[in-house]
């Protein structure tokens, strides 16, 4: 499901995570940002070009130094996009700058692939000039995307309030400390089924719980993940649980820790 401006993804958990789309404006900010350092890089090639053909002394110094600079600048024009988006998971400079990243439409990081794709067919977004086939794209794309966003299958998203599929994915660096956590548990006394949740459910929501601070969407991703282990545990949502989403992940978690805390003694 997903509208002009939030584009929401599900997981195989059946758990839906929100990325904002990037709009017009702030990948045109990024763009600008990128177009003066490929400018910038294409003086410093000019003037080492100059430089080399001095020193070489060739007696066709003006033809040779011409076609020294266009091979460099071929290299920077094309490859400053596709290396910089291999390399930082989908960003340029001015994408993180901005705090704009290049995801698959499905959520996950681009591959050295979708970035090459997405940036040769740059060419043709560019004509007539500046961005003319790609503005225009853009306006009647709802997600704004580009002719190369269109052939690889990718999106721009704004970080901010966001979390990617690939960072949830990850496993803790640190468990979370939610076992003195004060969550609205006064009076209840819930007797969950923890042994029908397999590791990767328990992976989830630690994750969800560690990263909630970062979601634009926190409640409905707590909702989704609450659900998802309603589910796994064989268990109505609806009827068996009064506690809020979050405070029933909690109680979860916790419940899990103290029953496997008691097995090990």
């Amino acid at each position: 499901m997903s509208n002009d401006s939030f584009l929401n993804i599900d997981t195989p958990e059946n758990v839906v995570f929100g990325y904002e789309v990037a709009g017009i404006g702030s990948r045109f900010l990024a763009a600008l940002l990128d177009s003066f350092l490929i400018l910038v890089l294409m003086f410093i090639a000019y003037l080492t070009a100059g430089l080399l053909m001095t020193i070489i002394g060739t007696d066709d110094f003006g033809t040779a130094a011409i076609a020294f600079f266009g091979l460099i600048a071929f290299v920077i024009l094309w490859g400053y996009y596709i290396l910089f988006e291999i390399i930082w998971n989908g960003q340029s400079p001015g994408k993180r700058l901005q705090g704009l990243r290049v995801l698959r439409q499905d959520g996950t990081p681009v591959s050295a692939s979708e970035a090459t794709i997405r940036n040769l067919i740059r060419i043709i977004d560019f004509l007539p000039f500046a961005y003319g086939v790609g503005v225009v794209t853009m306006f009647i794309n709802g997600q704004s995307r580009r002719l190369g966003d269109l052939a690889a299958g990718t999106l721009v998203i704004r970080e901010k309030g966001t979390i990617t599929l690939d960072s949830l994915a990850e496993s803790a660096k640190a468990p979370v400390d939610i076992l003195a956590e004060p969550a609205s548990l006064s009076g209840t006394n819930y007797d969950f089924p923890i042994e029908k949740l397999a590791n990767k459910d328990m992976e989830l929501a630690e994750e969800f719980l560690r990263r909630r601070d970062q979601l634009g969407n926190r409640e409905y991703v707590a909702r989704q993940v609450a659900r998802s282990l309603y589910r796994k545990m064989e268990l109505d949502w609806i009827q068996t649980t009064t506690l809020r989403s979050e405070d029933a992940i909690i109680y979860i978690v916790q419940t899990y820790r103290q029953k496997n805390a008691l097995n090990e003694d």
